[in-house]
């Protein structure tokens, strides 16, 4: 009986040592979960990057923000060849390093900026020229923050896809070898007002 006894003893002593390692090791690390994206980035044709920034009549005097800019193409193109200052918006930190790297190469690193924030949260009253290239879905629930922030006169340039019932100025189509693309352009009207940001 004593020998059962100092078994059990035994055996719980372990058991009560195990429970109390179990207590002392770490739990394992809960994953951060990445922003959820609104549209996966789809790189947009040199072709079709060119006629969005022509369309847009961009200058030298504008500054084009780019809203979901992957890579950065549009950015990189409306500095390079167009001579304006733009703005790059992406949530994906590993596309925002490669479309530094890829402003460096070009040489406009000092004209472009690239930010790791939402596209709703961005402030956009610098911007006379934004680039789209979304969904239907997102451009629309991004209308009412367009007309608040965007100066009149501000162009808004989208590749495929257009803002719901506010009907383009002017819709060009790119062809390409599998498909035409189509770019829509619209301008602020007079009758939109600037509000602060909050």
């Amino acid at each position: 009986m004593r020998r059962l006894n100092a078994t059990l003893v035994g055996l719980v002593a372990i058991g009560l040592t195990t429970i109390g390692c179990a207590r002392l090791t770490a739990p394992p690390p809960i994953p951060v979960a990445a922003p959820r994206l609104d549209v996966i980035w789809v790189a947009s044709d040199l072709a079709v990057v060119m006629q969005m920034l022509r369309v847009a009549e961009v200058g030298p005097g504008d500054v084009v923000y780019d809203l979901g800019c992957g890579d950065g193409r549009i950015v990189i193109v409306a500095a390079e060849r167009f001579g304006a200052r733009a703005v790059g918006v992406d949530l994906d930190p590993e596309l925002l390093r490669q479309a530094r790297q890829n402003a460096v190469k070009a040489g406009v690193a000092d004209r472009v900026t690239f930010r790791e924030q939402d596209l709703f949260a961005t402030d956009l009253r610098e911007a006379t020229v934004v680039a789209l290239y979304l969904s239907p879905e997102v451009n629309l629930k991004l209308r009412p923050k367009l007309l608040r922030e965007l100066r009149p006169g501000s162009r808004i340039v989208s590749h495929e896809y257009d803002l719901g019932d506010w009907l383009p100025e002017r819709t060009v189509l790119v062809p390409l070898a599998e498909r035409a693309h189509r770019v829509f352009l619209w301008r602020v009207p007079p009758g939109a007002t600037l509000k602060p940001a909050r």
